[in-house]
């Protein structure tokens, strides 16, 4: 009978291609349950952090990661990958879920908690597929993989015992798509690295933060704040760099990648700043606020649940990408005041803690045994 205290665990992430949210997950995981191994059939243990590398069990496909982390050539292999993993005999498995974790359920008799970041948006949503694979060609046939892929996924969702999600939106679409219910357990911030600094005022300029990628629509920032006429910076980079670029104004000044002290830094300076993306959840909205700046954001969401209009930032209606997109952007930039209060906001941040986090996840684990 497994201990009431102490279950043992089993932790299974996807890959670890990178060092992300649901990394940073997976890590507050094995900090929770310190003798559970984690088991990804695709990872460079360049991505992994020093202490955690004991525990890391890759699966055999990290032998054909390409350089740098690539990993697409490898997506039809993952489900079967995902469900061959040989996993030791403990009480629970608790699987990281992207596209492919649920799968685990076909390689253990124990119950299966899934935290889901998202049931794979690009396998139930033909819009997520755009711009996201390499031209009409690739995106065929990822809509091919797709079609194919989604009954599979249907029937591993039955099987897990609890599906936590991890904001209010996720938990929507995995009643939608996978006809389960879930818990929302909001994932780790680190609230006591991103704190306020009295010392530092607020200045007058938005900032743009995280990777330049289509989905988090970095362009419509731009094009509202050059439209807006107000100082805008961005600080990342990605493949949506060069459009963001083309239609900026002077206004906008480009940073590229940023240290996390420099980004410490901006976050206590900015005057609020953007989430125009519509994100599962959103790290670095909270991260923000955990330093005493108000956000404006998408209203569709994470932000639904990390955002408090009026008391932590403003909400902007969701009206996709287009010019009246950009207009009520611009609107909301010209109009937004400093008139916030930088300790509620913190103490808002607060909650969604790396401690607040091990503590919920561990009361799910002990519930499913």
């Amino acid at each position: 009978m497994p201990s009431a205290a102490s279950p043992s665990v089993a932790l299974v992430h996807e890959r670890f291609t990178e060092w992300a949210g649901s990394e940073m997950v997976v890590e507050q995981l094995a900090h929770e349950f310190p003798e559970a191994l984690v088991h990804a059939p695709v990872a460079d243990p360049a991505n992994v952090p020093a202490e955690l590398r004991p525990r890391l069990r890759p699966g055999r496909l990290s032998r054909l990661l390409r350089p740098g982390g690539g990993y697409a050539h490898l997506l039809p292999a993952l489900p079967v990958a995902m469900a061959r993993t040989r996993l030791p005999d403990v009480d629970v498995v608790v699987a990281s879920h992207h596209a492919f974790a649920s799968q685990v359920v076909h390689a253990t008799d124990a119950p299966v908690v899934a935290y889901v970041h998202s049931p794979a948006r690009w396998v139930w949503d033909r819009e997520m597929r755009r711009g996201e694979v390499g031209g009409a060609a690739g995106e065929a046939l990822l809509g091919a993989f797709s079609a194919a892929f989604r009954p599979a996924d249907h029937r591993a969702a039955q099987r897990l015992r609890t599906v936590v999600a991890n904001s209010t939106a996720v938990a929507d679409r995995v009643r939608r798509w996978w006809d389960r219910d879930a818990v929302v357990v909001h994932p780790p911030v680190d609230v006591d690295s991103y704190t306020p600094d009295a010392s530092v005022g607020r200045e007058d300029f938005y900032l743009l933060a995280g990777r330049l990628v289509p989905y988090k629509r970095p362009e419509l920032a731009v094009r509202a704040a050059t439209a807006a006429g107000v100082p805008l910076v961005v600080a990342g980079d990605g493949r949506a760099r060069a459009d963001c670029e083309r239609v900026a104004g002077p206004n906008v000044r480009f940073l590229g990648r940023t240290t996390d002290a420099e980004q410490l830094d901006l976050y206590r300076r900015c005057k609020a700043l953007l989430m125009p993306g519509v994100e599962d959840f959103g790290i670095v909205p909270v991260e923000a606020q955990a330093c005493g700046a108000p956000v404006v954001a998408a209203a569709e969401g994470g932000a639904l649940d990390t955002v408090l209009p009026g008391r932590t930032g403003v909400l902007v209606p969701e009206d996709g990408d287009g010019e009246h997109a950009v207009a009520r952007w611009a609107e909301a930039l010209a109009s937004t005041t400093g008139d916030f209060d930088p300790g509620a906001i913190r103490t808002h941040a607060e909650g969604f803690s790396r401690a607040h986090f091990r503590e919920r996840m561990r009361e799910v684990v002990l519930a499913a045994l």
